[in-house]
């Protein structure tokens, strides 16, 4: 399975620096509306801590790269076009958007915490950054209502649901959120709602779309440009504001992220990236030198950039996935030496078994049992694994 996390936002905020930070892309930047048109596709990495150092070994990856006992692994990052207000409407290049928008597991919403750039991406002062939270979190919701208004609809008609179940309907209509009628029928009891939509009100559809949509594309805010003194005092107001405590919010400087892996790139600082620290390697000029230690007074301050947080809290956090290794129980090297040459990303509730069809069908079936590298013990293929197990399949194939 790979996931795959879209960075959202108005235009002008700095999407495109951040995706071109994380993935060392080199897609367009510009401080004017719908820069990114057509949605741009990269690699990102998280961070795993890398769990061959527990059996004395060393990782050699297939993918990714381990540094300094921690392990990189890919994951997809995905920029999408700039939301404008009414993009549920049409407005902007809302339907492309939506469209785009829904390719994505988890969301990333850049936002710019200075306030200089209003609520369509233009240039102003002072505006402030909860309008762009709250207006992004309404466009989505007004989104979700719109579909579940025509599942509703499929309900009345009888074109699906033989059962006359308001849940399969809404579930046929809303399957591209990720959703089934077991989960939509979750929320609609939770909500203390009927099983019949001709009870619900405008504000019914309004929070059943909104808890599903809370659901389905879970949502992580990137305050970006916290290098700058005005979104620094926004975040302080916002983080400490009850209104917005079901969020996540990460302070961000995109700018400097890029700015240090250009650098390491370049030999003149040595920078692992989501570290809180780096040292000048190279020769630089006074000014460049200047403009290294303002980062540094930054990245010090926020023990980062925020650019690898702000995605390893959407995966893990959000999702709630786990990494697990390969391993084997006598000997943690494949039959080339090769040591924990993957690392995969799976759901929070994956099992044995769930491995073994993730890495191919053939293996799945012929699944007997695994082994717990860490114990020694033999794991039934119903076991639940957890974040950093190291396991070793056993299979008739």
């Amino acid at each position: 399975m790979t996931y795959k996390i879209g960075l959202v936002g108005k235009p002008s905020v700095g999407k495109s620096t951040l995706f071109n930070a994380a993935t060392m892309n080199d897609v367009p930047e510009g401080a004017y509306p719908f820069t990114t048109i057509d949605p741009s596709v990269g690699e990102a990495y998280v961070r795993v801590e890398c769990a061959a150092p527990d059996f004395d070994e060393t990782c050699t990856p297939d993918t990714g790269f381990c540094e300094g006992g921690e392990r990189f692994v890919p994951t997809k990052l995905v920029d999408v076009a700039g939301l404008v207000p009414g993009a549920h409407e049409g407005k902007g290049l809302g339907n492309q958007f939506l469209s785009d928008l829904n390719e994505a597991d988890v969301l990333v919403h850049v936002v710019d915490f200075s306030g200089e750039t209003d609520l369509e991406g233009e240039p102003t002062e002072g505006h402030d950054p909860r309008e762009d939270i709250g207006f992004l979190e309404e466009e989505l919701d007004q989104w979700y209502v719109d579909v579940l208004e025509k599942g509703i609809e499929r309900y009345r008609s009888g074109y699906h649901g033989n059962e006359g179940d308001i849940e399969v309907d809404l579930a046929e209509q809303m399957n591209a959120f990720g959703t089934n009628k077991d989960e939509i029928k979750q929320v609609i009891l939770a909500l203390d709602l009927e099983l019949d939509p001709d009870a619900w009100d405008g504000d019914d559809r309004e929070a059943l779309a909104r808890e599903l949509r809370k659901r389905t594309k879970p949502m992580v805010v990137a305050a970006n440009k916290m290098d700058t003194p005005e979104a620094q005092a926004n975040f302080e107001d916002i983080a400490n504001d009850p209104e917005y405590e079901h969020l996540t919010v990460v302070p961000v400087s995109a700018h400097a992220e890029k700015a240090l892996k250009s650098a390491n790139e370049a030999g003149v600082v040595d920078y692992t990236p989501g570290e809180g620290a780096f040292d000048i390697v190279g020769d630089v000029s006074d000014e460049q030198e200047a403009g290294l230690e303002q980062i540094r007074e930054f990245v010090t301050e926020f023990d980062g950039t925020g650019v690898q947080d702000a995605i390893e809290t959407a995966l893990f956090d959000e999702l709630g996935t786990k990494a697990v290794f390969p391993g084997g129980a006598d000997a943690m090297g494949d039959d080339q030496g090769r040591v924990m040459r993957d690392c995969w990303i799976l759901p929070e509730d994956a099992t044995t078994e769930d491995l073994a069809y993730h890495l191919h069908s053939d293996i799945g079936d012929g699944l007997l049992h695994a082994m717990d590298c860490r114990s020694g013990r033999q794991i039934s293929t119903r076991h639940e694994l957890e974040h950093r197990d190291v396991v070793e399949l056993v299979t008739t194939s």
